[in-house]
């Protein structure tokens, strides 16, 4: 009897140890030796997920995983999607992710200001989208950072930039302030592209805005740069100074030989930019010229800015700048 009792004792003890063993198997440190991806096709098994993922390196045996799974698991279904699997991340946590659907987000960004032949090239270069998509429409994007996953379409990303300008400049456009200088969203939108090209600093987008707003109710050329440089690159950096030709050249974008409003937005303005132009600085200033720090000083009369656009250009030669 006592040698029975011993044996029982080893018996139970062995269990204990192996049962010990499985569960640090499916709760310890896993195989992948790096961070790295996994995709989960759409209506993928888990037994097929396992042997992709012991191929992968990531469980060491397929076979294990999916006993375990069995056992150990909650039966939850994987769900399809990119996921990121952190550097030996145990089997059990591995399938909580793949069941959690905790998927990979990758990001594209469209910075305020970005011409639509810019945007294109943004999504052109994106890893993980698929598809072509054309260049949009100037002005129809939301500047953000806009979320994917790998094998989405780009023109299904560029649709959902564009649906959130949509929605923006509507709500933007029902709380504008009586009596700005535009009469339709498209319009704002226009102006907005400007704003956004001539400053930078969010202190004074607001007087900008006010300066062509200004100028639209006189009747005054806006004389925007930025409207010149758009028909020679689409938008893109010139690189260079403007070429009086440019300046006196007559088409549908040049403010400098039109009254009104360009032909159509210059780039894709931010929100602020709009809500700049919805809702502009309560200023009388016609006139901006650089300040030499980043920022512009405005003028009401020319004579003013005359004074202004001198003291910019002492501050140029001060610098050593033509």
């Amino acid at each position: 009897m006592r040698k029975l009792g011993c044996f029982g004792l080893i018996v139970v003890l062995v269990a204990i140890g192996a049962l010990f063993l499985l569960v640090q198997d499916w709760g310890g440190p896993g195989p992948t030796p790096r961070n790295a991806t996994f995709q989960v096709a759409e209506g993928a098994t888990l037994s097929g997920t396992a042997d992709r993922l012991e191929a992968a390196g990531m469980i060491p045996s397929a076979a294990r995983f999916k006993l375990f799974a069995k056992v150990f698991g909650s039966g939850a279904p994987i769900k399809a999607g990119e996921y990121r699997v952190p550097a030996h991340l145990s089997q059990a946590d591995i399938l909580k992710l793949l069941q959690g659907g905790k998927t990979l987000q990758r990001f594209v960004t469209i910075p305020e200001g970005l011409p639509s032949v810019v945007v294109q090239e943004r999504l052109m270069a994106a890893s993980g989208l698929v598809g072509d998509v054309a260049v949009p429409i100037e002005g129809t994007v939301l500047p953000d950072s806009y979320s994917f996953q790998r094998g989405d379409t780009r023109q299904g990303v560029l649709d959902r930039m564009q649906r959130a300008m949509l929605k923006y400049l509507a709500r933007a456009w029902d709380n504008r302030k009586p009596g700005i200088a535009v009469t339709t969203p498209r319009e704002a939108l226009i102006l907005a592209s400007i704003v956004e090209k001539e400053t930078g600093k969010a202190s004074e987008r607001r007087t900008v805005a006010a300066v062509y707003s200004n100028r639209l109710k006189r009747g005054m050329m806006l004389q925007a740069d930025p409207t010149i440089i758009y028909p020679i690159t689409k938008g893109k950096p010139l690189g260079r100074r403007i070429l009086r030709s440019e300046v006196q050249a007559v088409n549908a974008y040049n403010t400098y030989a039109m009254t009104g409003l360009p032909a159509g937005p210059i780039c894709n303005p931010g929100r602020a930019s709009i809500d700049a132009v919805l809702d502009p600085a309560p200023s009388t200033a016609l006139y901006f010229v650089a300040d030499g720090t980043g920022g512009h000083v405005f003028a009401d009369t020319l004579d003013q800015h005359n004074a202004n656009v001198q003291k910019w250009y002492a501050i140029r030669r001060a610098r050593g700048e033509r």
